[in-house]
């Protein structure tokens, strides 16, 4: 009689985590591959809309500056060469190309105005248009959109196209300590302490708004109880639970598309 097989101790098994850098260097490299991967992730997701749309990081050692995607490069092209810096002015300090206008107004007092965040994506999504042009938050009705209970804003407001500072620091008060603001009949913009965690955010976020709005097109959707949603955002809703989710996706983008890291 074959003997029954022992258990794999826990400590052999194993388990992604956020990497430890051992210099700036390494640690902008790896920023700008997971920048690059969202970009392209973005793409494949059909985020973006002509020229609108971008994800920031924050350079680890420049810190009041930040990478970006060049202005009029699709999302589905892009690698890390083709990664901008631009410094608090919106001055391109590295890279060849222009910087979005837009991009710099609203990434730079996000980041300004949140010391904590690594990086910030903000698209023009289907989805997320559409919810934000009701002007509502998103409702506890499925577990995955709990991760964002009384964890986002609505910044009910609309200007036009935002190019000045002073629309910028608008959107990062509304946005206050949150992971996630909708932008009213603008779209969604999604904040993490990783590159990895603001795409995630961004890419949840946007699904739950399809959600949403399919589940009120057919009926009355039933609320999870603020008890338990609170509770599940406290389950789903950190950066580290959002940098593990989104891991398969850059495993595959990065394996099906190896040419984003040049």
């Amino acid at each position: 009689m074959s003997q029954t097989p022992e258990p794999v101790p826990t400590e052999r098994l194993l388990f992604a985590m956020p990497p430890k850098h051992e210099s700036a260097e390494d640690e902008r490299r790896h920023r700008k591959e997971r920048l690059a991967a969202a970009l392209r992730l973005f793409g494949r997701f059909g985020f973006e809309e002509g020229v609108a749309g971008h994800i920031t990081a924050r350079d680890p050692e420049f810190t009041d500056c930040f990478w970006v995607n060049p202005f009029g490069m699709s999302f589905k092209h892009i690698t890390v060469s083709d990664l901008i810096m631009v410094n608090h002015l919106g001055q391109v300090v590295e890279g060849r190309h222009h910087v979005n206008q837009a991009a710099f107004a609203i990434h730079a007092q996000v980041h300004k105005a949140r010391p904590d965040v690594v990086a910030a994506a903000h698209s023009h999504s289907v989805h997320g248009r559409a919810l934000s042009s009701l002007g509502e938050l998103l409702e506890p009705i499925t577990q995955d959109v709990c991760a964002f209970y009384q964890d986002h804003a609505l910044f009910d407001d609309y200007t036009g196209v935002v190019v000045d500072e002073e629309e910028g620091r608008r959107i990062a008060t509304a946005l206050g300590p949150h992971k996630a603001v909708i932008l009213r009949n603008h779209g969604l913009l999604t904040v993490g302490d990783s590159v990895d965690a603001a795409a995630w955010w961004f890419i949840t976020m946007e699904r739950s708004c399809q959600v949403q709005l399919l589940a009120k097109a057919a009926g009355k959707p039933v609320l999870i109880d603020p008890a338990s949603a609170e509770h599940t955002r406290e389950q789903l809703g950190n950066d580290l639970v959002a940098w593990i989710n989104y891991q398969p996706l850059y495993q595959q983008i990065t394996r099906s598309e190896p040419e984003l890291l040049d």
